[in-house]
């Protein structure tokens, strides 16, 4: 669990900064940000691998690029469904993804991953 919580906060800093550096992105306040946070990782974990496997021809013909425009779309539905939280354009979404996938990178391995429980 302590994974899951740092993953999100992690998470809804990254969206929080990201939404101050593009233009084209927009949140209301930091339990938005953390609503952004929580629909994105249901979408990720959920949606996006049923997703990945139907489009699987389109991604080997395109070489792997066509996983960039399910990338878009996660965020784009992730648009819909939280109140208070827009992305303007395609493009906008395409570097929204780029730049939370970096911010959250770099916020995890400033926090350190928390300790794991001895296994028996």
């Amino acid at each position: 669990m302590g994974r899951f919580f740092t993953k999100t906060i992690a998470t809804a800093v990254a969206v929080l900064i990201v939404a101050y550096l593009l233009s084209g992105v927009s949140i209301d306040n930091t339990v938005t940000a953390l609503l952004v946070a929580l629909v994105l990782s249901l979408l990720n974990n959920f949606v996006k691998p049923i997703l990945v496997i139907l489009t699987i021809p389109f991604t080997v013909l395109t070489l792997g690029i066509f996983l960039l425009f399910i990338n878009v779309f996660i965020i784009q539905l992730a648009d819909r469904i939280v109140p208070g939280f827009e992305v303007n354009g395609w493009w906008t979404a395409l570097f929204f993804s780029f730049l939370v996938s970096l911010f959250t990178s770099l916020i995890e391995s400033i926090l350190g991953k928390p300790d794991e429980p001895a296994q028996p």
